[in-house]
């Protein structure tokens, strides 16, 4: 069943349904914060959804870059999916052990190379568990096929291109961190970054947009990008620690039929850093 909010978002029951079917692909994208105390790699070792792959977003990403967990180059996702035994032709679901945090990101990155069956599991990994569905230990593989990824759209936004819609006022920049990182009241978990954020930009933590796992209603979703004071006329770049959560907000957006103008990849783990940059704190 696809869940009535969004139909990016499959639920359990649909999933152990199809569990088995050879063109499903079925994605552990577990990842925590440091202030977590987590093992995504050691969690799902301990039990997984039967068949699940563990897919790294700090490994399939842009190495060379010192950000963590940055897009890759086309080439270089292709090569990497490829060797895991995806096509861009299976249906794939993300899911995580935070119930919806990590998992969107996956989502969105296999979005962006052009797979058009990708979903995310509502509740993830959590409510998979709770329903009594199997979990197996058994570290699953698939033959390596040919991945053959599409140039993602111009979307992902850069440090210059932030500034630039901040200055002209061309794009809205709205931030998922919790409102005291964002309001500097809050240290962040990544060490040698600034608290505050971004002069201009605006914030719907990511926490007002899920509950238990699960994407709260259209109108709820409303309610909350109202609340930060977001107008859903005008265009969105998402942003918020390092890019995760960003692509949780770009889901929310997506469900109530706004297409965001760009995510920032960088977000605060490049701004914060930068001593350069003005840091604003406070609502």
């Amino acid at each position: 069943m696809i869940s009535t909010h969004s139909p990016w978002i499959v639920t359990p029951g649909w999933l152990a349904a199809n569990l088995g079917s050879p063109d499903l692909v079925v994605l552990d994208g577990s990842y925590y914060l440091a202030p977590m105390s987590r093992d995504a790699d050691a969690e799902y070792a301990a039990g997984h959804i039967p068949g699940a792959l563990r897919f790294d977003i700090d490994k399939i990403a842009d190495t060379s870059s010192p950000l963590p967990h940055m897009l890759p180059t086309r080439d270089a996702f292709a090569d990497a999916v490829g060797l895991m035994g995806i096509s861009e032709r299976d249906t794939i679901v993300c899911y995580d052990g935070f119930g919806m945090f990590a998992s969107p990101r996956v989502w969105w990155t296999f979005r962006l190379f052009g797979v058009e069956t990708v979903f995310v599991l509502e509740g993830g990994f959590p409510r998979w568990v709770a329903e009594g569905l199997p979990v197996e230990l058994d570290i699953a593989r698939r033959a390596p096929t040919c991945f053959v990824a599409h140039k993602p759209p111009d979307v992902v936004a850069d440090l210059v291109r932030v500034q630039s819609v901040l200055a002209d006022g061309s794009a809205q920049v709205v931030d998922a961190r919790p409102a005291d990182r964002f309001r500097g009241q809050a240290p962040e978990p990544r060490p040698g970054l600034r608290s505050g954020h971004i002069p201009g930009s605006l914030n719907v933590p990511h926490t007002t947009l899920v509950q238990d796992g699960r994407l709260l209603s259209p109108d709820q979703l409303r309610e909350a990008f109202a609340a930060g004071g977001v107008d859903l006329e005008q265009p969105i770049i998402t942003s918020c620690g390092s890019g995760v959560s960003a692509a949780l907000m770009w889901l929310a957006l997506d469900a109530i039929g706004i297409k965001p103008a760009g995510l920032y990849d960088g977000s605060w783990t490049e701004w914060g850093a930068r001593y350069d940059l003005p840091v604003a704190a406070g609502p």
